[in-house]
C-alpha cells in the first residue's frame, strides 16, 4: 500500500514537471486559491462568532449611552427650572414686600408638560408660593418627606428622589401622579433678612419612562432603570415584579461598573450593559439574552459555506482564463524561438512578442530625446498643479450642505412656508453666483461679505436660529481685494466646532477693518473655543477639527493668502476655552480695480 501511495506521487509529480505552462499555471493558483479560500472562510466565520458578541455589546453600550444623553438632557432641563426659579426669581425677591407668585406660574406654564408643580417651602414647612396648585393636605407634613431632608441636610447640592406618588397638595382633579422630585435647599429673604427654606421642582415620570421605553435591545431584550441602592425606578414589567410574578437581578446589577457583564441568572445566561446617570447615580440597566445573540450563527455558517463555493468557482473561472492569456503569448514565442533553433531564417515572429520588443527601443530613443524638455518643464508643471490644487479647493462647495439646503427648502414649502423657502432659495443663489464669479479669483470684500451674508442666512434657517450673527464693516473697504471664499470657511469651523451645541446662545461676528495700510477682517464666535496651543497648531498640522468641515480648511485658506500676497500674510487664530475664538485673516489693503488688472495682465 505503501508502495502504491509512493509511486502514485512520483507519477504525479513528473506529470507536473512536464505539463505546460497553462496547465501548470492553472492548477497552482486553484489549489491555492481553494486553500486559501478555505482557510479565509473558515477564518472570518470563527472571527465572525468571536467578534459579534463584541459589537453586540458595543451597540448596547451606544444605545445606552443615547438612552443616556436623553435622560441627561430631560434632567438638565428640569435643574436649569430649578436654578431659574431659584437665582431669577427667589434670590431677587423680598418676601415680605414682593409676590413671586406670577413668576412661578409663567416657569411653570413654559415647562407644564415635564413638571407636576413647582414650590418654595420655608424651614418650617410651610408654603411660601407654589404652582399650579399650592394648599397643603392637612395631613402632611414636607418635612417629614425624604427630600426635605436630604436638602437640608446637603445644602451645596442638587437631589433626585426616587419615583413616587405626588400627595402634598390638594388635587381638585384627585389624580394620582407619579414624580420624581428635584429638591434643594435655597435662602429666602423677608424683611432684608435671610432664611433657609426648600425649592421642590416634581418632575413629570411620564418623561423618564418615555425614554426608557422607546429602547429596542436585540429582539426580546429590554432597558430598566435602578437607584445607587438597586430599587427599580423604572421596568418595563414593573407590575408583574411588583406583583412577585417575575424576578430582576437589580440588587446585584446595581453593583456593576459601567460596562458588558455576562450573568447567568434563573438559567438563562444574558449580556448585562451597565451605564451610570451623572447627577443622580442612577443606572441604566441593558438586558439582552445571548440566545438572541448566538440565534443567527447557523444560518451564517451555511451563508458562508455557500459564499465560499462561490468564490472557489469563479476563482477557478479567473485562474484558467489568466493563465491561458499568460501562457498562449509565451507558447507562440516558444514556437518562434524553436524554428530559430532549426535553423528557420524566415520566422514571422508573434506580434504579441516581436511588436513590443521592436517598440521597446523606439520608446528609449524617444525618451532620451524627451527628458531634457521634461526636466526643464517639471518645474513649471509642479507650480502650475501647486496652483490648479489650490484654485480647486477654492471652488469646492460641500455637497451635504447642498443637499441639507434643498432639503429645508422642500420641507419649508411643504409646511407652506414660502417666505422661507424664498429667502434660501434667494440666499442659495447668491451664494453660487459669488462663489462662480466668472473664474474669477480675486473679488471686492463687498462680494465676500455678500457670499458670508447669504451662507450665514441659510445655516441659521437651518439651525434654526440657534445662533445669532452680526457683519460690521467699515464702507470705505467695501471696494477693497479679497481672495474668493476664505471667510465662509471660518464662518463654517465657528457653526460646526463653535456655537452648533449652544442651543440658542451662539454669536457669530464678522467683523472688517483697517490697520495701517492692511485690511484685516475677523470671524469671532462665542463658542466652546480651546487652548490657545492647540490654535496654534491648525495652521501647521492636519487638524481634526477640519474633516467634518467643506474641505477648505483653515490651513488651506492660510495657504492661498500666502500664495497670493506673500508670506507675511494669511490667517491668526486667538482662542481660549469657554470663552470663544477668533479667526483673523490679514491682507493688504488694495484696490480690487487695481489688482484685477494685473491679474487679467497674467
Amino acid at each position: 500500500m505503501r508502495n502504491l501511495i509512493k509511486s502514485k506521487i512520483k507519477k504525479i509529480i513528473k506529470e507536473y514537471k512536464n505539463a505546460s505552462i497553462q496547465y501548470i499555471i492553472s492548477i497552482s493558483f486553484t489549489v491555492i486559491a481553494v486553500m486559501g479560500m478555505l482557510m479565509v472562510g473558515s477564518a472570518l466565520y470563527l472571527r465572525f462568532i468571536n467578534s459579534t458578541q463584541s459589537m453586540v455589546s458595543e451597540n448596547n453600550k451606544s444605545m445606552l449611552d443615547q438612552v443616556n444623553l436623553n435622560l441627561d438632557s430631560y434632567l438638565r432641563s428640569m435643574m436649569k427650572v430649578s436654578d431659574a426659579t431659584y437665582y431669577n426669581v427667589i434670590k431677587k425677591k423680598d418676601l415680605s414686600t414682593d409676590s413671586i407668585n406670577k413668576e412661578m406660574d409663567l416657569l411653570y406654564e413654559t415647562n407644564k408638560d415635564s413638571l407636576i408643580s413647582i414650590c418654595v417651602f420655608s424651614q418650617n414647612g410651610q408654603v411660601v408660593s407654589a404652582s399650579p396648585v399650592g394648599e397643603l393636605k392637612s395631613s402632611v407634613d414636607p418635612r417629614e418627606s425624604e427630600w426635605f431632608s436630604t436638602a437640608v441636610n446637603k445644602k451645596e447640592n442638587l437631589h433626585f428622589s426616587t419615583p413616587h406618588v405626588q400627595n402634598l397638595f390638594v388635587d381638585p382633579d384627585n389624580k394620582y401622579r407619579w414624580v420624581v422630585s428635584l429638591s434643594r435647599a435655597v435662602e429666602l429673604t423677608n424683611n432684608k433678612k435671610t432664611t433657609s427654606g426648600v425649592l421642590l421642582v416634581d418632575i413629570n415620570f411620564s418623561g423618564i419612562e418615555q425614554i426608557c421605553k422607546s429602547v429596542n435591545v436585540g429582539k426580546s431584550g429590554y432597558v430598566y432603570l435602578v437607584d445607587r441602592e438597586g430599587e427599580i425606578i423604572y421596568h418595563p414589567r414593573q407590575q408583574l415584579i411588583y406583583s412577585d410574578l417575575i424576578e430582576e437581578n437589580n440588587k446585584v446589577q446595581a453593583d456593576y461598573e459601567d460596562g458588558n457583564h455576562i450573568e447567568t441568572f434563573q438559567g438563562e445566561k444574558r449580556l448585562v450593559t451597565i451605564k451610570t446617570v451623572g447627577y443622580t447615580g442612577w443606572k441604566i440597566v441593558g438586558i439582552m439574552p445571548m440566545e438572541d445573540i448566538t440565534s443567527d450563527y447557523r444560518k451564517m455558517g451555511f451563508f458562508a459555506v455557500f459564499i465560499m463555493f462561490f468564490a472557489i468557482f469563479i476563482l477557478v473561472f479567473i485562474n484558467m482564463f489568466v493563465s491561458s492569456r499568460i501562457a498562449n503569448p509565451i507558447r507562440a514565442l516558444e514556437k518562434c524561438v524553436k524554428k530559430l533553433e532549426n535553423g528557420v531564417n524566415d520566422v514571422d515572429i508573434s506580434i504579441s512578442g516581436s511588436y513590443e520588443i521592436q517598440h521597446l527601443g523606439k520608446a528609449i530613443r524617444s525618451m532620451v530625446n524627451q527628458m531634457h524638455t521634461l526636466m526643464d518643464n517639471i518645474m513649471i508643471e509642479q507650480e502650475s498643479k501647486r496652483k490648479s490644487e489650490l484654485d480647486a479647493l477654492q471652488a469646492q462647495i460641500n455637497p451635504h450642505f447642498l443637499y441639507n439646503t434643498l432639503d429645508s427648502i422642500i420641507w419649508m414649502i411643504e409646511n407652506e412656508n414660502y417666505d422661507g423657502a424664498i429667502i434660501m432659495v434667494t440666499a442659495l443663489a447668491r451664494l453660487f453666483r459669488i462663489s462662480l464669479s466668472k473664474g474669477k479669483n480675486i473679488i471686492t470684500v463687498r462680494d465676500e461679505l455678500e457670499h458670508a451674508r447669504n451662507y450665514l442666512t441659510i445655516q441659521n434657517i437651518r439651525y434654526k436660529n440657534k445662533f445669532t450673527y452680526s457683519i460690521e464693516v467699515d464702507e470705505k473697504m467695501l471696494d477693497f481685494a479679497s481672495i474668493k471664499l476664505i471667510i465662509q470657511p471660518l464662518i463654517e469651523n465657528a457653526i460646526y466646532h463653535g456655537v452648533e451645541f449652544m442651543g440658542g446662545d451662539g454669536e457669530i461676528l464678522v467683523k472688517t477693518y483697517s490697520k495701517e495700510t492692511d485690511l484685516y477682517i475677523d470671524v469671532i464666535d462665542n463658542g466652546l473655543g480651546m487652548l490657545q496651543e492647540v490654535a496654534d497648531t491648525l495652521l501647521t498640522n492636519e487638524s481634526k477639527r477640519e474633516r467634518k468641515s467643506s474641505g477648505i480648511g483653515l490651513k488651506n485658506v492660510h495657504e492661498r493668502i500666502q500664495l497670493y500676497f506673500g508670506k507675511k500674510y494669511g490667517l491668526e487664530i486667538y482662542s481660549e476655552p469657554d470663552e470663544g475664538t477668533t479667526i483673523r485673516i490679514h491682507m493688504p489693503g488694495v484696490n480690487y480695480y487695481e489688482i484685477n488688472k494685473k491679474e487679467e495682465e497674467k
